[in-house]
C-alpha cells in the first residue's frame, strides 16, 4: 500500500466574470488496482481575470495541497498541466509529482475531480455567476 495525493481542477473556461477554477486534492491510501482509505480531501476556489498558465496551475495545486496533513506523492492527468513532460512539471513542484499511471491513481483523480467539478458547480450557483 502507498499514499497519494489525487489533484484535479475544475474550471478553466471562462465565466462572465473571469475564471472561477476550485481544485480539490484527494489524500489516499491506495494499492495498485484498489482505493483502501480516502485519508482527507481539501478543496479550494482561485479567481483570476486572465486564463492559468501551467505556473499558475503549479500554485493552485500547492495552495490546496499545503491544506493536508498528509505525506504523499502528488498524482495529476498529464492534461491538467498542458501535457507538458512531466519532469519539467515535477521541478516546480516542492513535493513529488507523477502521472496517473494506476487503475488506483485513475480512481482516487476520479473522486477529486467529483469534487472539484460539483464544489465548482455550487459555486457559481450560489454566487449567481453564468
Amino acid at each position: 500500500m502507498f499514499d497519494i495525493i489525487a489533484v484535479d481542477i475544475s474550471g478553466r473556461h471562462k465565466t462572465s466574470e473571469g475564471y472561477l477554477m476550485v481544485c480539490a486534492a484527494v489524500a489516499a491510501s491506495v494499492t495498485a488496482d484498489h482505493v483502501e482509505k480516502v485519508n482527507q480531501i481539501a478543496i479550494r476556489s482561485f479567481r483570476d481575470n486572465s486564463a492559468p498558465d501551467v505556473q499558475d496551475v503549479v500554485k493552485i495545486v500547492e495552495n490546496t495541497v499545503s491544506e493536508l496533513k498528509f505525506d504523499g506523492t502528488i498524482v495529476t492527468e498529464a492534461g491538467d498541466f498542458y501535457n507538458k513532460p512531466q519532469w519539467l512539471i515535477d521541478s516546480m513542484f516542492s513535493h513529488d509529482l507523477k502521472y496517473q499511471e494506476s487503475l488506483s491513481e485513475r480512481r482516487c483523480i476520479e473522486i477529486a475531480h467529483h469534487v472539484s467539478l460539483s464544489s465548482r458547480k455550487l459555486l457559481l450557483k450560489e454566487l449567481d455567476i453564468q
